[in-house]
């Protein structure tokens, strides 16, 4: 059997790329859905059977060349095939966030100028009816599941599936023109819109090609010599660039299966099920799962605990070694096949990592700690550097050359600059067209000579030629005395710990750090509870005497590590308090990806920051919240701020 990555280069569409597929891996499975508890799998055979009928069935609607379709809905096969099939009608998909509200996705569709819309279910068909009175170019809502849909107004909505069995019904009909717009598809038509995710303003439209996202899959999959043989398990938001490239992008090139979780609550034990080899998540996916094994460490025997962590004290020692085939002793060799045997293998098949091949993690900063955690017992985690703008791929971490304080090389096909204000720059064949309806902004962005503007802050490592990035680069500034304020460093430093949901360090232009801190619910209420401390809510546990004292200590060991980096020392946190509210995407303090608007923050506890500065111990405040249905209301609290160590350093006791 060929290798997808020996590819007939001819290919210069997904439509294509999914014809290829047909005939070199007819039979082998291309997508699986769990529905009601059942793994539910399809050919490639099969799937391009069901997206040709659904490509019909879009005509028989009356779509148009160069319409936009819009996907709103959680990660299932049909949601992935309408993708393709509105390619194939020469249309453009444009995924959105489904847990984005009625006003976020209003602003998405009226942008893109949506004429037709796949909803997953009647909560997204509620969203698009809500926003209908403002934005008129919507000829056409479809909808995957049927639950509740029933009474709805069916003038201008249909089910997916009925539309798939028009398809089907006026195959003699439709077929000709579906072949003959396939057969228009070049490498530089466009093959997916997907918005940003709006962290300093309104999301833009990055309009991604054939070329971009093909040339990017082929190099990348090269890269990591992934074959058919992959598993994935397609389980991030749809309208994220990193899950358009795997499950679409690199999916098609390789021919591998997408898997399709049943739901959000089930992801953990589909992902034990599926066991992928290929996975990837972003940093708070992995932090989440070091939380819950922290947890249940705490709620184990004590010879139980002591086992654990005297070989995770081993595998921090000698595992990235074992990994990288590094020459490690015999006897601890030994000791940490023992150790595979009691806990590290165990471990991995409860998180459903044992048979990772190749993993990956990007998005924002991943702490060092919990980096070298998963890489000690053997899982082959990479980081890689990438944004929507470049169709994912800047840099890459090789086998053998991974470390926890880089993000890699440059990935194949791609150039990297640093510019003289430290800012990142690249250009390569996955740099997008433009930003649609927005020439400025693509200006601004991507000079003549297709070089983009990262907006990060970084340096080339001298020797090994890796890339480190410290920050944003509109975060990265300096303090009153001249130091160098990164806070992105920091806060990765403080959410190792699994009490640590999120931290914002301020700092900028002032003479000291300070810090907001989220905790984490599960693992404080789950530490509270064995510490016989009572609480009704998270504000409540949030304040509590104790809670603060250990995040204090928390922060201690890491103003502790800061201070032996003589570069970010002065980014040691002298006074914080914990947020009687977590940040939260609804209430704009976040993205839909988990970035935390700094901006935003800042403004929006204006107070609170004033309080950390000026030296008070408490503060009252009030916030503005918004409840799941969409309500607004006030969470009133008065808060503590407290003082943290601080570690005298060379260049402070000089300046003092």
């Amino acid at each position: 059997m060929a290798e997808a990555g020996m590819a007939d280069t001819s290919a210069h569409s997904i439509p294509a790329l999914l014809a290829r597929n047909v005939a070199r891996f007819g039979g082998y499975p291309a997508y699986r859905e769990k529905e009601f508890g059942i793994w539910q799998s399809w050919t490639w055979a099969q799937a391009s059977e069901e997206i040709h009928a659904m490509a019909m069935g879009f005509l028989s609607l009356g779509i148009e060349r160069g319409d936009h379709v819009a996907i709103i809905g959680r990660n299932r096969p049909a949601h992935y095939w309408a993708m393709v099939a509105a390619q194939m009608c020469g249309a453009v998909p444009v995924p959105l966030y489904q847990d984005a509200v009625a006003e976020e996705m209003a602003y998405v569709l009226d942008h893109c100028g949506a004429r037709f819309v796949v909803c997953g279910d009647q909560e997204q068909v509620d969203k698009v009816v809500e926003v209908e009175d403002r934005i008129h170019h919507i000829k056409h809502v479809m909808y995957t599941d049927k639950r509740g849909m029933r009474k709805y107004d069916h003038s201008r909505m249909n089910a997916l599936e009925d539309v798939v069995a028009e398809g089907r019904a006026g195959h003699y009909r439709y077929q000709e023109e579906l072949e003959k717009r396939t057969a228009e598809l070049t490498y530089d038509s466009t093959c997916v819109m997907l918005y940003t995710s709006g962290t300093t303003g309104k999301p833009k439209g990055v309009v991604l090609s054939n070329r971009n996202i093909i040339e990017t899959a082929k190099n990348s999959v090269a890269f990591d010599k992934l074959t058919h043989n992959e598993e994935v398990l397609a389980y991030l938001p749809m309208a994220w660039v990193g899950d358009f490239i795997f499950s679409i992008g690199q999916a098609m090139w390789a021919g591998f299966t997408v898997n399709c979780p049943e739901s959000p609550s089930t992801m953990m034990t589909d992902l034990r099920e599926i066991g992928p080899t290929y996975f990837f998540a972003p940093p708070r996916v992995f932090e989440g799962q070091l939380t819950q094994v922290m947890i249940r460490m705490e709620d184990g025997g004590r010879f139980k605990k002591w086992l654990f962590d005297h070989y995770m004290a081993l595998a921090r020692k000698i595992g990235p070694s074992v990994l990288d085939g590094k020459p490690v002793s015999g006897l601890e060799r030994l000791r940490y096949l023992f150790g595979d045997l009691f806990i590290y293998g165990p471990l991995k098949n409860t998180l459903g990592f044992s048979r990772i091949r190749v993993g990956y993690t990007a998005g924002e900063a991943i702490g060092p700690e919990i980096f070298d955690f998963y890489r000690s017992m053997g899982i082959n985690l990479k980081q890689l550097y990438g944004q929507t703008e470049a169709s994912v791929f800047i840099t890459q971490q090789p086998d053998g050359e991974v470390r926890s304080d880089t993000v890699g090389v440059p990935s194949p096909g791609v150039e990297v600059r640093i510019g003289e204000n430290g800012e990142v720059y690249y250009r390569s064949p996955g740099t997008f067209v433009e930003y649609y309806n927005n020439p400025d902004s693509t200006a601004s962005t991507k000079d003549a000579e297709g070089w983009v503007a990262t907006g990060d802050a970084g340096f080339f490592e001298e020797g090994s030629g890796h890339l480190r990035i410290i920050d944003r680069a509109k975060d990265v500034g300096k303090m009153a005395d001249g130091r160098l304020f990164a806070p992105k460093y920091v806060e990765n430093k403080l959410k190792f710990y699994p009490s640590i949901l999120e931290a914002v360090v301020f700092g900028a232009g002032r003479d000291r750090c300070t810090a907001f801190i989220n905790i984490d619910l599960t693992a404080v209420g789950n530490w509270a509870e064995r510490n016989n401390i009572a609480y009704a809510s998270y504000q409540e546990l949030a304040g509590h005497p104790k809670v603060y004292e250990m995040i204090r200590g928390h922060i201690d060991e890491v103003n502790a590590s800061v201070a032996q980096d003589p570069m970010l020392s002065g980014c040691q946190i002298h006074r914080f308090l914990i947020l009687h509210k977590e940040l939260d995407a609804d209430d704009g303090e976040m993205t839909r990806t988990r970035k935390v608007r700094r901006n935003v923050v800042a403004e929006k506890f204006a107070d609170l920051l004033e309080a950390l500065y000026d030296g008070r111990t408490s503060v009252y405040t009030e916030t503005e919240v918004t409840y799941e249905d969409g309500r607004k209301g006030a969470i009133k609290a008065t808060l503590t701020l407290a003082d943290a160590t601080v570690v005298p350093t060379e260049h402070r006791m000089a300046a003092e």
